[in-house]
């Protein structure tokens, strides 16, 4: 697909040629998509916003270097999760817990615990569980967790991945029944390490 001869390639030119009011458009165009993705792996409402900004930080620093190579979206897409991973590896190892694996009451026991020098049971039950599954995640290519993340998280349909990233709609059905096969296959693997099956 030619995206530079877009909607978007079109507002992406006037970015590079420094019309500031080009890039205030792009944001009130993608502010919501990437306020969602942001929640949908920060899971953090007070940080989504401060994300958010760094995102378009580096959107607007980038741009310069956007070549059309995929669409803008699937672009601001890989910026977003990137920055998201970059926030979560930044935080304390407590905090470092997704707060949709626990009841409001379990993450305000969390919170309010101090660091003690024996292991908080709670805290490894769900760090084991996300390091789980980045084990997991880590088995398929970075297209496949894109699109994954995207149809599974986000919920988009096959025929909006298919628009967003120019992809045919067969190509992602069959990228997607392949990650979810690799993703079996290892998560059998996984599970009959030692290791994990201990914990």
């Amino acid at each position: 697909m030619d995206y530079e001869n877009t909607q978007d390639g079109a507002l992406v030119r006037r970015v590079q040629a420094g019309d500031q009011a080009a890039f205030r458009d792009l944001v009130e165009r993608y502010q919501s998509k990437v306020f969602s993705i942001i929640h949908g792996i920060v899971r953090q409402r007070n940080d989504v916003e401060d994300i958010a900004q760094q995102v378009f930080a580096k959107v607007y620093f980038s741009l310069a270097k956007f070549d059309f190579r995929s669409s803008l979206i699937t672009w601001i897409y890989k910026i977003t999760v990137n920055e998201c991973y970059d926030y979560l590896r930044k935080r304390k190892v407590r905090k470092l817990v997704y707060e949709s694996d626990l009841s409001e009451d379990e993450v305000r026991r969390v919170e309010n615990t101090e660091p003690s020098p024996g292991r908080n049971p709670l805290i490894d039950a769900v760090l084991a569980k996300r390091d789980y599954i980045v084990k997991l995640l880590s088995r398929v290519s970075e297209e496949e967790r894109m699109l994954l993340m995207m149809k599974e998280v986000e919920g988009h349909s096959v025929e909006e991945l298919a628009e967003m990233t120019g992809m045919n709609e067969n190509t992602i059905k069959v990228k997607l029944f392949r990650a979810r096969q690799k993703l079996v296959k290892a998560s059998q693997r996984l599970d009959r390490l030692p290791s994990v099956a201990a914990n």
